[in-house]
């Protein structure tokens, strides 16, 4: 696991540190709770954003504030927590209030969560706005991985949440998985100019990047970035630093050396160690540049 920093120390440990050494496991319990102190923190060039996580689901059960420790220990001050569906929003607005100013919760219909009771579930979204703070919508998009046999509302629930990000003026956070010209069709028809957001976990193609900063999106950069097969580092040869966000989508998707285990937020200074890599410049600009685009997308994580 990546070794938390010493209280007022660098959040951001060497490379070969991010591969080994022990880490505490009572961090927490040496800092004031709630975490009133991190509501209203500066952002520095230290600071990262984990844009995508999901650390309130059933894996983080059992060491969940040893997790967030290690996170805030390696600058990671702001985690973005998308939604699934009604299952999860309890747990997920629970986090939220424990870690207020730290977790930021978003509302939102996961495609894989779209069944043949869609419009009930988007009814208990829409609910969900009238009754508590969300900093966007998501997560939402089109999977056509795993089955095809929801593609009708699949399209129907990404659409309206599309609307419901357009009529509050909030961020949306988009899912694509085998699906880019469903998602960017939809998209393209609803977009009037004011929707922006992200599209997670981003792994298409130079075109794809193109069409998608075109449109006012950015790009959630994680794990995948660093496995040794994938096109991702050759894809960003084109596309400019300012349009990344990152993001870990824990518990998927961990980065190297931890591939194929359960991810966190912790982890996320590798993430952005390699994209430093790609762009040959310091970790604190991508730390900087990256924090500014979360910021601005999800204004109150400033």
């Amino acid at each position: 696991m990546i070794p938390e920093a010493e209280e007022g120390g660098n959040p951001f440990p060497a490379a070969d540190t991010l591969k080994g050494g022990a880490s505490s496991a009572d961090a927490l319990s040496r800092r004031p709770r709630p975490f009133s102190a991190f509501d209203q923190p500066n952002p520095d060039d230290r600071m990262l954003v984990d844009t995508h996580a999901h650390l309130y689901v059933d894996d983080f059960s059992g060491d969940r504030e040893q997790v967030m420790a290690r996170a805030l220990g390696n600058g990671v001050r702001r985690i973005i927590l998308p939604n699934i569906d009604s299952a999860s929003a309890g747990s997920l607005l629970a986090m939220a209030e424990a870690y207020p100013g730290v977790c930021l919760p978003l509302m939102g219909l996961h495609p894989t969560s779209v069944r043949e009771d869609y419009k009930r579930e988007l009814d208990a979204v829409n609910g969900w706005f009238d009754r508590a703070l969300f900093h966007g919508v998501g997560e939402t998009g089109i999977d056509l991985y795993w089955d095809r046999t929801f593609l009708v509302q699949q399209r129907d629930a990404f659409r309206e949440q599309l609307r419901i990000a357009r009529r509050l003026a909030l961020p949306v956070v988009i899912h694509v998985r085998d699906s880019f010209s469903e998602v960017f069709e939809i998209l393209e028809a609803e977009q009037d100019g004011s929707l922006t957001g992200i599209f997670h976990c981003f792994s298409g193609s130079a075109a794809e990047a193109e069409k998608v900063t075109g449109a006012g999106f950015h790009l959630g950069i994680g794990g995948v970035v660093t496995f040794s097969n994938s096109s991702l580092p050759r894809v960003l040869e084109s596309v400019d630093l300012q349009h990344l966000v990152l993001e870990t989508d824990a518990p998927w998707l961990s980065p190297v050396p931890f591939r194929g285990k359960r991810n966190e937020s912790g982890y996320l200074p590798l993430v952005a160690q390699k994209v430093a890599a790609l762009y040959g410049c310091p970790l604190e600009e991508v730390a900087r540049i990256t924090t500014a685009n979360a910021v601005r997308l999800f204004k109150s994580a400033s």
